[in-house]
């Protein structure tokens, strides 16, 4: 942490160690923390520290203080909203070096677009004021590599699993061909990634919210071996 965020911090705790002194109520003492991550610029530079921080070696795994633990009780201000994969090995706060109450993660296999989740990041945007959704792929989805079987083996996989892959089939089909499979698996992962970026940006709310300036809605790239996200930012990186 440098002195900045030292200082930021223990000006923080003094306010809140004042404040319980007073009696202060618990919304009272949740008010006082305001984030500093107020646009979706500054949400993407937030994730990309935090997740350098982790690959590097340096996480600071943020922690709160027992009050601002319990302020918390009174609502929560993420600043951005994460579509990731079930993985195990996808830890997203761990991944962005992120604490308490900063990010609002949907988790589901192959971080496809479905009814539940819509509505997830639906009231992100609109009750929790989310300023960035980011659709994580990681290296090795076994979700995303299902969906390259042949048909025949996934029509052996149970009915709502089926159909969980075959959300993720469309975004494959334009792929070219590619004889290395680690460099295949990459690619499928991106794809689908990019996909599921389009697939967000096409429903009214999102589309309005980023037309605004509310939010961005951006890609990522987890690459477990070494731990470094790749974020795809840009209209190029983000063409389906």
């Amino acid at each position: 942490m440098d002195d900045t965020a030292e200082h930021t911090a223990s000006d923080l705790e003094r306010r809140l160690l004042d404040a319980i002194r007073r009696g202060a109520s618990m919304a009272d003492i949740a008010n006082l923390k305001e984030s500093d991550v107020a646009t979706p610029e500054a949400a993407i530079r937030a994730l990309k520290d935090g997740n350098a921080r982790f690959f590097s070696g340096h996480a600071t795994r943020p922690e709160v203080s027992a009050n601002e633990r319990r302020a918390q009780i009174m609502g929560q201000t993420p600043y951005a909203a994460v579509l990731a994969c079930s993985d195990s090995r996808v830890p997203v706060e761990l991944v962005f070096d992120q604490g308490l109450g900063q990010l609002f993660v949907v988790r589901v296999a192959g971080n496809v677009v479905g009814e539940s989740g819509l509505g997830t990041l639906e009231y992100a945007i609109r009750h929790l004021d989310v300023h960035l959704i980011v659709v994580l792929g990681h290296e090795a989805c076994g979700a995303v590599a299902a969906a390259l079987l042949p048909e025949s083996q996934i029509a052996e996989e149970p009915p709502h699993l089926q159909a969980l892959i075959r959300r993720i089939q469309p975004s494959l089909r334009a792929m070219s061909p590619i004889r290395d499979k680690k460099a295949r698996m990459r690619e499928a992962v991106l794809h689908n990634v990019r996909h599921q970026v389009h697939r967000l940006r096409g429903e009214a709310l999102i589309r309005a919210a980023e037309a605004s300036g509310q939010i961005r809605v951006i890609g990522a790239y987890y690459e477990i071996g070494s731990g470094a996200v790749d974020f795809l930012t840009e209209e190029e990186d983000l063409r389906p």
